[in-house]
């Protein structure tokens, strides 16, 4: 598997992955199946992205979770593992066809009771939803530009302590300033800037995987 940081050389990966839990067939099927439909399949989250995710899903003790851009659910799947009995996790998403490999898969692991897929743009659905404290936990891996609107709708539907990741916040470095090639680099350069400095969270980014932050709201 081609690590997703681009500060893991091959070799580290290798050695990290091998000093991890290791992935299940289910989860390694996933995987295979995911990378059969070519460059796409980079929006895929990291093997060892999803053991973290699953171990602080269970360490927060999350029974609320929900999910911006699913694509083919392996995220998903490492949320729903890390719920209790009767937890429940949202997943909004806009293509029927990448979520139906995820329902295959999140069948096979038994966790499809846990989980609730809607179609259509997130932000509707999100805006959609009553603004009431309802989530414990929110991951945020769909269009880049959306990210500002994605928090901000998040923010009232977090409870207080609960945790609002975004991921690929580092794009591969292009969110350094002269680096930045696209709009999506300057929106998440902006975004960046911005969350360090908003009081309604402690944030913390850590280089895991393409750049993970980590919102608490307060």
């Amino acid at each position: 598997m081609t690590p997703k940081s681009f500060l893991l050389t091959d070799e580290v990966h290798r050695y990290l992955l091998d000093h991890t839990d290791p992935i299940d067939a289910v989860q390694r099927d996933l995987i295979d199946e995911t990378a059969a439909l070519g460059g796409i399949s980079s929006m895929q989250i990291a093997p060892e992205q999803g053991a973290f995710m699953t171990m602080l899903t269970r360490l927060m003790s999350v029974t609320s979770a929900i999910e911006i851009g699913t694509f083919t659910g392996y995220s998903a799947l490492a949320i729903a593992r890390g719920l209790p009995p009767g937890g429940t996790l949202l997943c909004c998403d806009v293509s029927p066809e990448w979520t139906d490999i995820a329902k295959r898969y999140w069948d096979r692991a038994g966790v499809s009771d846990r989980i609730e897929l809607r179609l259509g743009p997130a932000l509707e659905t999100l805006q959609s939803l009553p603004q009431d404290p309802a989530y414990d936990l929110a991951f945020v891996d769909a269009d880049k530009t959306g990210y500002p609107a994605y928090v901000q709708e998040l923010y009232p539907r977090l409870r207080t302590n609960g945790l609002v990741i975004l991921d690929n916040v580092l794009r591969g470095g292009q969110v350094i300033p002269g680096h930045e090639t696209n709009d999506e680099d300057r929106s998440m350069q902006g975004l960046n800037h911005a969350l360090a400095v908003d009081q309604r969270f402690d944030t913390v980014l850590l280089p895991l995987a393409d750049g993970l932050t980590f919102l608490r709201k307060r």
